[in-house]
């Protein structure tokens, strides 16, 4: 109780008055509600209570975890944590959260020293299970968070494998929380849980009343203007704005600072240090505007955000709604303003057949296209090392984007698609690998990193011909198109970027 009167809470949101009562008797319960409406703290409450009331058995190890949340995602994980340490302050339960892209040893001595609540993502979770670092042999309860996310990511037969590690379900207490619970979410319930109550809070409703909905169409040329106009207007805070891939993402940052916002790019591939730095700043206010992939729209609480851009509207329509979730949470309100560009318009009618409504259209005012926008000119300061030593991005220089990166040809005729820069300006690239020559004793490599090529297995060329292969860059013997400008034929080698 002191914890929960650390957190400020004084009151039950309506899934946590439904879900506890069931919860804090020891019974299986599988929750559904829309995001942000205190799902977390309800099942932190009631594995505290449940760990708090009913003692470890007499042989449980020193490793044996009581206790295990599984998130689908690592910002999600750390969110869980964080939250638990605020109301399990005062319980004297070790807590710890495990996750991939950090610390590997450090949370790995963590566990083998023994922890009651474990958080964490699959991975690394059976990661350290089948090190035998720890055991589920005596856990009293389990918690699925994010359930419908877990399938969408492919988790599923981990989630499996961990739940057929713990106790037989009528001798442990297992709860499922998610934003949507589909017949696929429900056959996962009943499979690993002892006859779970079903709560549901307003299944018809996907999105809040609270989120104001509104979307324009602007055309490609006017998103970038039309964005900055209006985070000036909103004179914005803390606001996070949604594209579909890490180039636009980075761009958008690069345009934002030039105009003045403070502005942060986060996506899947920034090491995780920075990304959960980035969270902190956004989070303590010192980061007023956060560009993100859909790295970050589920399951993140962050108080007071205001705005929510859909600057690309998502692909999938269930990404709309845990987008839009972001803002008007635990019973505030928000904006969530979408652009239907050219390119995703296309995905309009999925997203407003998935959430049951029209969005409200509204015409884009002259007013609110800033028309003094600065607009700076690339950088590509996040590629590798190599790509940052020098070179212009797209020449067959050392570090750019060479022959072989942006378009390269391979030693099996025609030209391979590839990245434009250190970056790759385009999505990212599909391999068609191309037949190595009847010649090559070895295949070609598929990155253009160092490493015996096609011609060096098959003897040393005469030094004119490897001079020419030198010469020109992505056209070794056997290499493939997608290294930096290096020669993988004829004994070469370049350096590589993605």
């Amino acid at each position: 109780m002191q914890g929960i009167r650390d957190a400020g809470f004084d009151r039950c949101t309506p899934i946590q008055a439904q879900t506890l009562p069931i919860a804090l008797r020891g019974q299986d319960v599988a929750g559904q509600a829309q995001t942000g409406t205190g799902k977390t703290a309800a099942f932190l409450v009631a594995i505290f209570q449940r760990l708090l009331s009913h003692p470890p058995a007499a042989n449980r190890g020193a490793t044996s975890v009581r206790a295990i949340v599984v998130a689908p995602t690592r910002e999600l994980a750390v969110q869980i944590h964080n939250d638990a340490l605020v109301l399990g302050k005062h319980t004297g339960l070790k807590l710890a959260v495990v996750f991939g892209g950090v610390d590997y040893e450090k949370q790995r001595q963590q566990l083998a020293d023994g922890v009651d609540v474990l958080i964490g993502t699959p991975g690394r979770i059976i990661d350290y299970f089948k090190q035998h670092v720890y055991d589920l042999r005596f856990a009293q309860v389990a918690v699925l968070d994010e359930a419908d996310r877990m399938f969408d990511l492919g988790f599923i037969a981990d989630i499996r494998f961990i739940l057929r590690r713990l106790p037989k379900p009528d001798q442990r207490q297992a709860m499922l929380f998610s934003a949507t619970l589909s017949h696929r979410v429900l056959e996962l319930a009943y499979e690993h849980m002892n006859e779970p109550d079903l709560v549901r809070i307003e299944p018809d409703k996907v999105t809040t009343d609270r989120v104001r909905q509104v979307i324009y169409f602007p055309a490609m040329e006017e998103k970038m203007p039309l964005l900055v106009g209006m985070l000036r207007q909103a004179d914005a805070r803390r606001t996070m704005v949604f594209v579909n891939t890490k180039r636009v993402a980075e761009r958008l940052e690069q345009v934002l600072i030039a105009n003045g916002f403070s502005a942060q790019a986060i996506s899947g591939d920034v090491p995780q240090k920075k990304r959960l730095q980035f969270l902190r700043d956004f989070h303590n206010g010192d980061l007023a505007v956060l560009i993100a992939t859909d790295v970050a729209s589920r399951g993140l609480h962050v108080p007071d955000v205001s705005h929510v851009f859909n600057y690309d509207l998502p692909q999938d329509a269930p990404d709309y709604v845990h987008r839009i979730g972001r803002t008007a949470r635990a019973g505030a309100e928000g904006d969530a303003i979408s652009f239907g560009c050219e390119e995703y318009a296309v995905a309009l009618p999925d997203i407003e057949d998935y959430i049951g409504r029209k969005i409200p259209v509204e015409a884009i005012a002259a007013g609110l296209l800033a028309t003094d926008i600065k607009i700076p000119p690339r950088t590509w300061h996040r590629g590798p090392p190599d790509a940052r030593r020098g070179g212009r991005p797209g020449s067959g220089r050392p570090g750019g984007g060479g022959r072989s990166g942006g378009g390269g040809r391979s030693s099996g005729g025609g030209r391979r698609p590839g990245g434009h820069g250190a970056h790759g300006e385009r999505h990212e690239a599909k391999r068609h690998d191309a037949p190595a020559p009847a010649s090559a004793s070895a295949p070609a490599s598929s990155d253009g990193g160092h490493g015996a090529s096609a011609g060096a297995a098959s003897g040393a060329a005469p030094d004119g011909a490897k001079r020419r292969r030198r010469r020109r860059g992505g056209r070794g013997g056997g290499g493939s198109g997608s290294g930096n400008g290096g020669s993988s034929g004829g004994g070469g080698s370049g350096d590589s970027a993605p």
